[in-house]
């Protein structure tokens, strides 16, 4: 059974340690620098840095992702990760004292290669690495305070960030992971806002607002996913005096509009106008030209593929959320909880209808669906409430599942989140024999220090294994106390 909702949890240790294990999770692994959707990001980065200019014309011949307007080549992505990216390109330039026109732009040059990834590396560290481990710790806080249960937090909180693909998106400078994150904190800042004893709702209303916004800064597809996030916030607020109401919704809208300032002021850079969006110049992809930006309408069996395709499936790369549907309907028979069940339900709908719409539905090269991201957000909601509810075996066979995603996704993490597109079953056929067994690994000690790959994640294994046994501990001598 769900217990009676909790407004405040107790300690900052078991936050904190989460925090460590999810954000080192995700910065020890990394993808490859020239996979497109990486380098295009980097490159507008680095153009704006060293150019003040946002043309990557220098490094078009580098990727197929661009796209091309009166002459010039851009970045065919929205800017949100590119503007967080930006920061981190200056501080890297000014402390290695090295810029790209040191080294040959060339595409997959050594010289090139290691510029790229350095850059790449410590971006991921302080944007997608750390809203992911940000989400974390929220999830933490919501599952533990809609259902009482500490437990259950923990639970939703490991199998959003480490028990599904999230883990290995966060590795890459891609927008899908952000985003999720962003609604997931969008999620828990609304929720903690309405309690009744919330403390500083308005800086709660602050919070939802800039996670939406810049969720769309990031990916201009999740405006879709943030509407049922903006709606359940009016019914959150419903009952509160019409003052206060007013108050919360005008600091949620001006936050979420001043997330957008640096979207309008990327495009006044890059093309003069903010009305104008990298997509509609798209170069080599004719599908962009179909419905709205490559967006039509839901295939069913495209659906299908997302949730259970061998080349696609996100249930065959995060057996966990297979437990979800049971958490929904948890959610949905109790009272105190019908209204997040119903957010947790709508939205991850609306997510994968989404990417059931999109023309390059599959990603192209891709471990798990990738645009379907954001539908984790609302299910590892559901994770919550299924612990909670679950008697003795139904929690371990609920624990089961999750270590079982863990490795999966340790497995994809350390090695392949971006399978070559024509590779039928990725996990079975490419990710495991090939690149794991293969010790085909990008971690921190054998891409920077010399190590060998398999040292770099006996490494990594021990940290990971001393964080969760500082948790453990801690939660034992609090049980005793």
């Amino acid at each position: 059974m769900i217990a009676e909702p909790v407004t405040r949890t107790r300690g900052w240790h078991l936050p904190a340690l989460l925090f460590a294990l999810v954000w080192l999770s995700c910065v020890w692994f990394g993808s490859w620098p020239f996979n497109p959707n990486n380098a295009t990001r980097l490159f507008a980065a680095i153009a704006i840095a060293e150019t003040g200019d946002a043309r990557i014309d220098d490094f078009a011949d580098m990727t197929i992702d661009k796209a091309r307007f009166d002459g010039h080549f851009y970045m065919d992505k929205a800017p949100g990760i590119t503007l967080m990216a930006l920061p981190v390109v200056v501080a890297t330039n000014l402390v290695t004292g090295e810029s790209s026109s040191q080294v040959q732009r060339v595409s997959m040059g050594t010289g090139m290669d290691r510029f790229l990834t350095l850059r790449m590396r410590v971006a991921i560290a302080f944007s997608t690495a750390l809203l992911t481990a940000l989400a974390a710790v929220a999830l933490l806080d919501l599952g533990t305070g809609i259902t009482g249960n500490r437990a259950a937090g923990l639970f939703a909180a490991l199998g959003f960030a480490l028990g599904t693909p999230v883990w290995g998106w966060s590795t890459t400078l891609f927008g899908h992971a952000p985003v999720a994150a962003l609604l997931v904190l969008a999620i828990w800042a609304i929720w903690r806002g309405t309690q009744g004893d919330a403390r500083a709702p308005r800086r709660c209303a602050a919070i939802a607002g800039l996670s939406l916004g810049w969720a769309v800064v990031i990916e201009h597809g999740a405006l879709l996913t943030a509407l049922p996030v903006a709606i359940w916030a009016l019914w959150r607020s419903r009952d509160l005096p019409l003052r206060t109401r007013l108050t919360l919704n005008g600091v949620a809208v001006a936050a979420g509009l001043a997330a957008l300032i640096p979207l309008i002021a990327y495009n006044v850079l890059a093309f003069g106008t903010p009305f104008r969006l990298g997509y509609s110049g798209v170069v080599g992809f004719e599908g962009m030209q179909q419905g709205l930006f490559g967006l039509t309408y839901p295939k069913p069996d495209v659906l299908w593929e997302i949730l259970f395709g061998a080349r696609r499936g996100l249930l065959w790369v995060a057996p966990v959320l297979l437990l979800a549907p049971f958490g929904l309907v948890v959610l949905l028979r109790h009272r105190m909880t019908r209204d997040i069940g119903m957010l947790a339900a709508a939205g991850a709908i609306v997510a994968l209808l989404y990417n059931a719409s999109y023309i390059y539905w599959d990603g192209g090269n891709a471990t798990g669906p990738r645009h379907a991201l954001p539908a984790i957000a609302f299910l590892a909601i559901a994770l919550a409430a299924l612990w909670a509810s679950a008697d003795r075996w139904e929690r371990w066979i609920g624990a089961g599942l999750l270590v079982a995603s863990i490795a999966i996704n340790l497995v994809i993490a350390a090695s392949e989140i971006l399978a070559p597109a024509a590779i039928a079953d990725p996990l079975r056929d490419h990710i495991w024999p090939r690149m794991f067994l293969g010790g085909q690994f990008r971690t921190i000690p054998n891409v920077f220090w010399g190590w060998s790959p398999w040292s770099g994640l006996y490494l990594y294994l021990t940290l990971a294994a001393a964080i969760v046994g500082v948790a453990v501990a801690h939660q034992l001598r609090t049980i005793r106390d």
